[in-house]
């Protein structure tokens, strides 16, 4: 009798070890930057925070800098994911018909992955904001429903304490200052820009107005609240802010002879 080979066990599912440690080093690095700061996080810090090897960030990120993006825009999709899944019209809605794919799950069609998570390679992919804000045909109502979206998550903890340390020290590094914008915050304000275009499209603003500079009368006026704690940051607040902002673009009714 040849002896048989025992089915051998199925080891540890390295998608799942992996993602593990993906949300634990997203977690330790917003953590750490927000109890010591921007200058005083490593990847050591990170790594012993997060109960991984250093080797293990490297594998996947070049940089403290790059983990703690990538950690924003998954925090940034966590919340996107929470509002959106209220909102019918959205595009990026599991549901709804034109809806991309950003789940950052394994694609087999031969497209990049756009998911901002690392890929098969362990390379970083390119962080994607959402494709596009809400798009009810209603101009006010659509953007009072993202700026109190928005406003709900510079509230939360888990966003504006270490948000605020790397707002610092953006103030103190120009450098990072450049690459936190461009990564972070410019995606969501072209977002803003695209549905003023389309409100253009429909009669709802002027045509004269440069979309690119009607975006700020939206962000800019939160962005500094948030910042300089010049009064309450609220749904009140953005209600009246989105009212102000479009009385002044909206469009106009023919002058008579």
């Amino acid at each position: 009798m040849s002896a048989t080979t025992p089915p051998k066990k199925p080891g540890p599912d390295a998608a799942r070890r992996s993602e593990r440690s993906r949300r634990a080093i997203y977690d330790a690095a917003l953590a750490l930057v927000g109890e010591i700061g921007y200058p005083r996080t490593t990847i050591e810090g990170i790594a012993t925070r997060a109960g991984v090897g250093k080797q293990t960030i490297y594998r996947w990120w070049g940089s403290k800098a790059e983990v703690l993006m990538e950690a924003f825009i998954d925090l940034g999709e966590q919340n996107r994911q929470a509002a959106t899944g209220q909102h019918p019209d959205h595009p990026d809605r599991p549901d709804h018909p034109d809806r991309p794919d950003h789940s950052g799950r394994p694609d087999h069609s031969g497209r990049p992955d756009h998911s901002g998570r690392p890929d098969h390679s362990g390379r970083l992919g390119h962080p994607l904001a959402p494709s596009a804000l809400p798009d009810s045909g209603d101009i006010e109502a659509d953007l009072k429903r993202v700026l109190r979206a928005t406003v709900d998550v510079l509230k939360d903890p888990r966003f504006e304490v270490p948000a605020r340390a790397l707002a610092a020290e953006g103030l103190a590094d120009r450098t990072f200052c450049e690459e936190f914008v461009g990564k972070l915050l410019m995606p969501g304000l072209d977002l803003y820009a695209q549905r003023l275009r389309a409100a253009q499209d429909a009669g709802q603003v002027r045509p004269d107005v440069d979309p690119l500079v009607a975006r700020d009368l939206f962000s800019g006026p939160l962005a500094q609240r948030w910042l300089q704690s010049t009064g309450p940051l609220d749904h009140a607040y953005t209600d009246r802010l989105v009212e102000y902002a479009l009385y002044g673009i909206s469009a106009r009714p023919a002058k008579r002879p």
